[in-house]
């Protein structure tokens, strides 16, 4: 089910950037991609990545970038999200 939700979510953020960032399917694929992640490793080891001390600023930017696109301004939001994937995977 994890893998599906991360795929289905993948798929919806690479459509919405295709349509010239549609700000429903980038929420849509936002929300997919974070639970299926959080269905593959579980709730508690999700958190804990997300929420360690070095990666705060990763996580700040990601999620308000989640934040963000959730509030439909697509372009600004995925610009943090960006920003905040590569500096939490570095």
């Amino acid at each position: 089910i994890g893998l599906g939700l991360v795929g289905f979510g993948t798929f919806f953020l690479l459509f919405g950037m295709l349509l010239y960032f549609d700000s429903v399917l980038l929420a849509f694929g936002n929300i997919l991609f974070l639970s299926g992640l959080v269905f593959i490793i579980g709730f508690r080891r999700t958190f804990t990545f997300f929420f360690q001390r070095p990666k705060l600023k990763g996580t700040s930017f990601f999620l308000g970038g989640v934040l963000i696109v959730l509030m439909r301004w697509p372009l600004l939001g995925m610009l943090l999200e960006t920003y905040g994937f590569i500096t939490l995977f570095r």
